[in-house]
């Protein structure tokens, strides 16, 4: 019998207090081209990892990935989630 199939997103995003120049940027732009009422922009990077593995397995895994990969733990805060 196979495995299931997993969907897990994985959230990563600076913590508190960490500058996030790409989001100001787009934030400055956003206002220059008339866009009125924005308090803040944040940068947010999602993955969407396909794992052939039960969910719990895949949570696991995901967080693994951040650990040794995809998050740096100093300035960023991640969220692995089952979709």
């Amino acid at each position: 019998m196979a495995s299931p199939m997993t969907v897990i997103e994985i959230r990563i995003e600076l913590k508190k207090g960490v500058a996030d120049p790409e989001g100001k940027n787009t934030m400055k732009t956003l206002e220059s081209l008339g866009f009125q009422g924005i308090s803040g922009v944040k940068t947010v990077k999602l993955f969407e990892v396909e794992l052939d593995m039960s969910e719990a397995q895949a949570v696991e895994a995901g967080e693994e990935m951040c650990r040794k990969l995809l998050a740096n733990p100093v300035i960023q805060n991640y969220r692995v989630t089952v979709r």
